[in-house]
């Protein structure tokens, strides 16, 4: 049997502004983030949950809606934050599209090794 067929391709995708050179994208991390907002309530439940600082989890948001030209998350104080309607929106089409790329990857690896 060939080591080959042992491995396994990775597939991480990223959802950029092209309007915006350089900046943060969405990808792995900050759909995280955002995931564990919509779970837990909060940013800073979500942070903790990720063992992050709210510090940084508040700077990644802030610079991510910067780059993306959206706001992802919506804050009330005290209460906890949630997701706007368009960043619930950006992160099922984003963990729809990975889920995808995965499979399809998977099985094209797996063909390409034969």
């Amino acid at each position: 049997m060939s080591k080959l067929n042992e491995l396994e391709p990775t597939v991480r995708i990223n959802i950029a502004n092209p309007a915006n050179e350089g900046g943060s994208v969405f990808g792995p991390g900050i759909a995280a983030l955002c995931n564990g907002v919509r779970e837990r309530g909060s940013l800073n439940a979500a942070a903790k949950s990720m063992g992050m600082a709210y510090s940084k989890a508040w700077r990644i948001i802030k610079d991510t809606e910067t780059a993306l030209g959206m706001q992802l998350l919506i804050r009330d104080g005290a209460h906890g934050s949630s997701l706007t309607e368009e960043g619930s929106q950006l992160l099922d089409v984003y963990a729809s599209i990975q889920k995808k790329l995965s499979k399809e990857s998977v099985k094209l690896y797996q063909n390409l090794c034969k």
